[in-house]
């Protein structure tokens, strides 16, 4: 079952996020499932802030990379520079060797820039002039990006987005959290720091407890139907990876971790399908003429999907 700190992070995390439970939950699913978060919203509805909250919460090391066209591959990775006195070089790291790395607007940087943190991501590890260095353990990435605004922007490749675990929109605030937030907060008012929730030994038990809860057969069968299902799609260019596979059921079993359930069930893929696989699949031009998205394609494919019968329930 998770400790009673991961479910105080949850609470405290609900609270950052204006009542958003559903978002506070899916970040814990990224931590438990070590995997990264892109968020797409539109700007001032609380990504930022969340992210630096949530970094407290864990008691782990924050930075933060704003994203700009000029932003070069040596500003995210660090760079060796010459020390005339000692007549040696340094390295001198950059923001990625962080636990948890927010980076804002990520399509506001150039593709290169981009790509400088793929190693980052998948590796867990940076090499700058030919020498590796390791990333700290855990290591989170959460970038934000705005969907509204395309005018010096580069959008995401599929590589870059297929190593995202998750996508999520945090859309508007419910009225009554809004109203809440306006009569205490103001505009202007920070929201309380976290103390940390957490001792990092806790968080490894915990992710390895996370990763360890059991997918029979015929939930895993289901869950390669329906990946397979996206590769045969007539509306796709480009279906869902094995790595989009995998990380759909790391994600579903952290999710059951959390809501202490002893085993992953279809349900929890199904919850998860469209925040784990619609980024990763690509749709053909003549279906995003017609309307056709990743999200309207996953829905479609998981209803053509039969549920196993001899799966386990909720």
């Amino acid at each position: 079952m998770p400790s009673r700190a991961l479910t105080e992070m949850r609470t405290r995390l609900t609270d950052v996020a204006w009542g958003r439970a559903r978002i506070a939950e899916r970040l814990l699913v990224a931590v438990l499932a070590e995997g990264h978060v892109l968020i797409e919203d539109v700007p001032g509805v609380g990504k930022s802030s969340l992210v630096t909250r949530l970094a407290q919460a864990l008691g782990v090391s924050f930075q933060r990379i704003q994203c700009t066209p000029d932003l070069l591959p040596s500003d995210v990775t660090g760079y060796t520079y010459y020390e005339p006195q000692a007549q040696t070089f340094s390295f001198r790291p950059g923001p990625v060797l962080t636990n948890l790395l927010l980076v804002d607007e990520i399509n506001r940087t150039s593709p290169k820039t981009q790509a400088s943190l793929l190693e980052a991501m998948e590796e867990r590890q940076v090499t700058v002039d030919g020498v590796r260095h390791e990333l700290p353990w855990p290591f989170t990435v959460l970038a934000t990006e705005n969907p509204i605004e395309f005018e010096g922007t580069f959008p995401l490749p599929e590589a870059q987005l297929d190593r995202f675990l998750l996508r999520l929109r945090l859309g508007y605030p419910e009225s009554q959290a809004e109203l809440a937030v306006l009569q205490t907060e103001g505009f202007r008012q920070k929201a309380p720091e976290l103390t940390p929730l957490i001792s990092l030994s806790d968080l490894r038990d915990a992710v390895e407890a996370a990763q360890a809860v059991p997918v029979g057969e015929p939930v895993a069968q289901y869950a390669l139907a329906a990946v397979q299902g996206t590769r045969s799609h007539e509306a796709l260019s480009l279906g869902v990876s094995p790595r989009g596979a995998i990380a759909w059921v790391r994600a579903a079993r952290a999710l059951a971790y959390l809501r202490d359930e002893r085993y992953v069930a279809p349900d929890h893929l199904r919850e998860l399908a469209d925040e784990v696989l619609a980024h990763r699949v690509v749709v053909r031009a003549d279906g995003t003429l017609r309307g056709v998205t990743g999200t309207t394609v996953v829905q479609e494919v998981l209803a053509r999907t039969p549920l196993p019968q001899s799966a386990p329930r909720r």
